[in-house]
């Protein structure tokens, strides 16, 4: 009965938390930091007990569970899990409690609401990687914004009001254009199959046979709404605004988690459902890709504020990531998804870093530092370990992902050039340019500036917070196959599914030709999906 209910209990039990903080007086700030740590650790372990009872031969969706809730429009409360959310599930979980301690003594006021937000955008974010109900799905997608919203408009800097109506504004209208994909593809269901649903699997199965027009104009949909979300150029804007703004948390969890969001509709939704528009539009996707690679780290090696130049590199980052996925091979599929967590991971520390400089200083600009090595080796330390795991040194995490995206891109068929491959490579060049130079001018060189004279090294919670990324830094670093092995029975089953839905796209449009004539009645993709 618990395994049946697996996924359900990790959605919801952060709201457990955000309820029982509800009952603490407004003075307990202790008392609620530890029932939000508490809270968001108890997800992480159900979060590992999902991960290590997770079948990686199984292609399909494992755990999956299924409650009638519009029984007129077949809308459901449908979840489960296969090998690529399950990497993002499990990011999302550590994520959560590093960032309850990273806010533990930088939240000062209002601490009650904003680890009631904190645990409800928890709620949301696993609810998205879960949703195999496309409804559902997006209710969790718009429930996410609204906390992240508050978290950035309350907590966040001075320009704080301006950088979270600019996010919501940017990441709504991406909301509602795929709100009206949904309908139509439901809608569309209806005119195949008798009855509108809102049933992920099922419209996996009669999606190809939709025509090249209607698909073109349903991908782009869902599309523009992923890719406002990841961002790529010249989508990006909201994000370094965002990330400028919000406290130390909210920049770990947007870097973190929610961009990675992106990338995870982009699989899950554009390429198996539209896969004749996703080789349509593949060039395209494919070029702005490596425009924003190269885009961001050039504004990035001009930035003056850390903060601000992290964010860019963040643009360059999920270039890489959106390149593999459309690259549509095994190496670049499996490349992006590891590269969702690592760069997660190490983008999540270098922010968690930033936070705890500036709690010390009250500024982020370059020029005010210069020498703190001296004061704060240890610090130091990890911000120079971070920092070579983000340009993708071997060995440690980035290079894994980044080797095989550029790897799998080389070599695509569907890229059919190598030259998507060559430009993206310059990016990591361009990476260890402004990661290095930005680490030489804050760390390094002599102790100047007064102020820095007296800053004090980070202490033992800040070290507990590090501590763990660092080891999944080494760890995907030394034995990624730890992680690649969850991820590639289902990455291959998406390329196999977009491949014969290509054909099975050309075989519906050509005249009195069915699907069945061509793939038999057994091939249905549907009864295997769902497993427990």
């Amino acid at each position: 009965m618990f395994e049946n209910n697996l996924l359900t209990y990790l959605i919801f039990s952060p709201l457990l938390g955000a309820f029982i903080l509800l009952f603490f007086n407004r003075t307990s700030h202790n008392a609620m930091r530890w029932v939000a740590l508490l809270s968001t650790l108890f997800t992480f372990v159900l979060a590992l007990l999902l991960f290590f009872r997770f079948n990686s031969s199984v292609a399909g969706f494992q755990f999956y569970q299924e409650v009638s809730w519009i029984e007129t429009i077949d809308v459901a409360y449908r979840v489960g899990v296969d090998g690529i959310s399950l990497l993002l599930v499990m990011l999302t979980a550590f994520i959560m409690p590093i960032s309850v301690l990273a806010s533990w003594s930088g939240i000062k006021h209002r601490v009650k609401e904003y680890f009631v937000f904190l645990l409800l955008l928890e709620v949301g974010m696993i609810g998205v990687f879960l949703a195999l109900d496309m409804f559902l799905f997006y209710i969790f997608w718009e429930a996410m914004l609204i906390p992240m919203y508050f978290i950035i408009g309350v907590w966040g800097g001075k320009e704080r009001i301006y950088a979270a109506v600019k996010f919501f504004l940017f990441t709504m209208v991406g909301s509602l254009l795929m709100l009206v994909a949904i309908i139509w593809i439901g809608v569309y269901a209806s005119q195949t199959i008798g009855h509108f649903t809102a049933d992920l699997l099922v419209l996996y199965d009669i999606s190809p046979t939709i025509s090249l027009t209607l698909q073109s104009w349903m991908f782009l949909a869902f599309a523009l709404s992923f890719l406002i979300k990841v961002p790529i150029f010249p989508l990006h804007t909201w994000l370094p605004d965002a990330h400028v703004e919000a406290p130390t948390a909210g920049s770990v969890i947007l870097a973190g988690v929610l961009l990675k969001m992106g990338t995870y509709g982009l699989i899950r939704f554009c390429l198996p459902l539209f896969p004749a528009a996703t080789y349509e539009f593949m060039p395209i996707i494919s070029i702005l890709a490596v425009i924003g690679i190269i885009y961001g780290a050039l504004v990035a090696m001009v930035q003056t504020d850390v903060k601000k130049l992290i964010a860019y590199s963040s643009v360059s980052h999920l270039g890489f990531i959106v390149l593999g996925i459309f690259a549509l091979n095994e190496e670049a599929m499996q490349g992006s998804i590891i590269h969702m967590v690592s760069h997660g991971l190490s983008t999540g520390a270098l922010f968690l870093l930033v936070g705890m400089i500036y709690e010390r200083r009250r500024t982020r600009l370059i020029v005010d530092f210069g020498g703190i090595a001296k004061v704060m080796p240890v610090f130091a330390a990890f911000f120079l370990f971070i920092t070579l795991s983000s340009i993708g040194l071997p060995g440690l995490n980035g290079f894994v992902g980044e080797f095989l995206i550029l790897l799998g891109a080389f070599q695509s068929q569907a890229l059919d050039s190598y030259w998507y491959a060559v430009f993206a490579a310059t990016g990591v060049i361009l990476a260890a340019v402004y990661m290095l130079w930005m680490y030489q001018r804050v760390m390094l060189g002599e102790l100047e500036n007064p102020d820095n004279k007296k800053l004090l090294d980070i202490n033992p919670r800040e070290i507990i917070t590090l501590v763990p990324i660092a080891v999944f830094v080494i760890w995907i670093g030394i034995y990624p196959a730890t992680f690649l092995d969850k991820t590639e029975a289902s990455g291959q089953r998406l390329l196999e599914q977009v491949e014969r839905g290509r054909m099975m796209h050309r075989a519906a449009q050509a005249e009195g030709v069915s699907e069945e004539d061509v793939f038999g009645p057994e091939q249905s993709s549907y009864p295997e999906n769902r497993t427990r």
